[in-house]
């Protein structure tokens, strides 16, 4: 599994990245007893059931089931190879990998690798035209204009492509991509007369990176008349917008300080607020926020303030997005700016200190932000209107969750319409009631999560046999000695085929000369299946002071099943020979003992 890398160096690298962090910078953890929880990254649920432990270094699922080590993390959530992993991890903690091991990059097609060079090579290539060239002057003097400090063009590296239809492809060609490649990957263009050309020529260059860092596309923006005002590069299997935000990388560790993410519409609004301290924020890329996106923000926090444009355009964006990030799970918060002002305008005009506290710490909550909203859809004065509005207010807030802020607006509405509040509360408890049913319905019907309970619940009816095999395993993985006691008595004698396999391996993996670190052993396993066993296994809590004798009662009743089992075997070919030779009452009586017999391992096996 490991290749050419040695495997010294790749036990190294494991150590020096702790799974939490690992784990953290995709999925916002909370610490509950010995491990830490969060909403698992790998399938949909609003309840936290994925776990990681510290000291096992090994996360597991108890919704979907998928587990592993901080390796096996980063293959199923970035499709890393094996080698990748190890690689990024390497690179993460500063170790250096032998040079023939380098770069070998399997799951990554070369044409993808190209591509992500190419993007490399291009957002310095932009950045320093426009640090330096004359022919970016007016770019320059553009981003000035806007605010924008030195610091915040080199640190978000923006960059300008001139007017030169062949600068670009030249200087690619120079570099030995491909023009033809670079085309079909939407890097470059190719016109009517079979010339290509930069699609970004004109135009101020905002780098679009992937969450690790890694320039995917890019985002023109025209200085003149020219349309689209802006414009982002065409889609690939590198550059998903619906699917990735605007300074997510740098942003990442800053919404998890903050407890909240701020997202904004457009590139300006989101280094604007970055250069006044505000590193929390993120924007979609031109496009209103997907699900993907929401789920995203989800993973990592659990408020996000929408702030978007004041007009009226921004406020029904605002509304979309809010709906988008409710489904998600989230808290949502929206920030209200006066009608002729974005973001960035904002900033300028009343600085940093009032935009914190005016605009993001006085956001309105999503049922004040509705009742605000929906008042410009109708017209109050009229009696048809205001109980349309009423009705939809009452829709919005049987969605709230708490029940006081629920009492708390259905009294701002009854007082405003100067209604009873008892009336309000009860047409909203109609409706929450009615929306749960219909949610419940749902649920039982598509929760991943309930299969996996009904899985569990049968889990603990197992035999007594198996559930004894399952605990020494446990035990086992955490204890080499016990693991050496349990070769000398039982061997790989156990009653479960799974569990042959596994002790199997665990006796070849101690016999190697590891000491006990399930977080290793499991790369050893090949099959999925069995790996997930093994880790739901090694998440049980276990006890450091088992005892000998509780150990002698597992293995006595692991090999109690084994023997009578084979008993019953001999009795069942004892029958048949008696029915053979038409001994029928010696038949019949082999036959009591294996009834009793049965009951007995029946009854055990409650």
């Amino acid at each position: 599994m490991s290749g050419q890398i040695p495997e010294q160096l790749i036990e190294e690298v494991r150590q020096a990245n702790d799974i939490v962090d690992v784990v953290g910078d995709y999925v916002s953890l909370k610490k509950q007893g010995k491990n830490y929880f969060g909403l698992c990254p790998f399938h949909g649920e609003n309840t936290p059931s994925f776990s990681v432990t510290q000291d096992k270094q090994i996360y597991h699922c108890f919704g979907c089931g998928k587990g592993g080590n901080a390796f096996t993390f980063l293959m199923e959530i970035e499709g890393f190879t094996f080698q990748q992993a190890v690689e990024h991890l390497a690179e993460k903690s500063g170790y250096e990998l032998p040079e023939h091991v380098k770069g070998q990059q399997n799951s990554v097609n070369h044409q993808d690798q190209d591509s992500l060079m190419a993007y490399q090579w291009l957002t310095k290539f932009y950045h320093h035209i426009l640090e330096h060239a004359k022919e970016s002057k007016h770019a320059k003097d553009y981003l000035y204009n806007r605010g924008l400090n030195d610091e915040m063009i080199e640190r978000f590296q923006i960059g300008f492509s001139p007017e030169v239809q062949e600068l670009t492809p030249q200087f690619l060609e120079k570099k030995g991509f491909n023009l033809q490649q670079m085309v079909q990957s939407g890097l470059l263009m190719r016109n009517d007369h079979n010339k290509v050309y930069d699609r970004f020529r004109g135009r101020i260059i905002f780098p679009i990176r992937n969450h690790l860092g890694k320039t995917v596309g890019f985002g023109g923006r025209a200085l003149g008349d020219d349309e689209p005002k802006y414009l982002n590069s065409s889609e690939s299997s590198l550059f998903q917008k619906g699917k990735m935000l605007f300074n997510f990388d740098l942003a990442r560790s800053a919404i998890k300080k903050e407890k909240q993410a701020i997202l904004f519409e457009g590139y300006m609004d989101v280094i604007s607020a970055f250069q006044v301290g505000i590193e929390n924020g993120v924007a979609t890329l031109g496009t209103s926020i997907t699900d993907t996106q929401a789920s995203l923000l989800k993973r990592y926090v659990d408020t996000v303030v929408i702030c978007y444009d004041g007009d009226h355009a921004g406020r029904e964006a605002s509304y979309q997005a809010a709906q988008r990030l409710k489904k998600a799970g989230c808290d949502v918060r929206i920030g209200i700016l006066p009608t002729q002002l974005d973001p960035d305008a904002y900033i300028k005009e009343y600085g940093a200190k009032r935009f914190k506290h005016e605009v993001i710490e006085a956001s309105s909550t999503y049922p004040a932000f509705t009742m605000f909203y929906f008042k410009g859809k109708y017209n109050l004065q009229v009696e048809a209107d205001q109980m349309a509005y009423i009705d939809q207010i009452t829709n919005e807030l049987a969605t709230v969750e708490r029940a006081i802020d629920r009492e708390h607006y259905a009294r701002e509405l009854a007082n405003q319409f100067n209604l009873s509040i008892e009336n309000i509360v009860e047409e909203i408890d109609k409706k929450r009631s009615q929306n749960h049913r219909y949610h419940k319905d749902r649920t039982r019907s598509e929760s991943h999560t309930n299969h996996y309970v009904k899985k569990q619940t049968k889990n603990k009816l197992l035999p007594a046999y198996h559930n004894a095999e399952r605990k020494l395993l446990t035990y086992m993985l955490y204890d080499r000695s016990i693991a050496e006691k349990i070769k000398h008595q039982l061997g790989a004698n156990f009653n479960i085929d799974m569990h042959k396999v596994i002790v199997t391996h665990l006796y070849a993996f101690y016999e190697d000369g590891y000491d006990a670190n399930v977080s290793q052993f499991i790369e050893r396993i090949p099959d999925d299946v069995i790996k997930n066993d093994v880790i739901q296994m090694a998440m049980e809590p276990v006890l450091t002071d088992m005892t000998d004798e509780e150990i002698d009662d597992y293995i006595r009743i692991i090999k109690g099943e084994k023997e009578e089992k084979a008993t019953i075997r001999d009795l069942v070919q004892k029958q048949k020979q008696a029915e053979l030779n038409k001994d029928y009452v010696l038949a019949a009586q082999i036959g009591m003992e294996i009834v009793d017999l049965q009951k007995r391992l029946k009854s055990r096996s409650r």
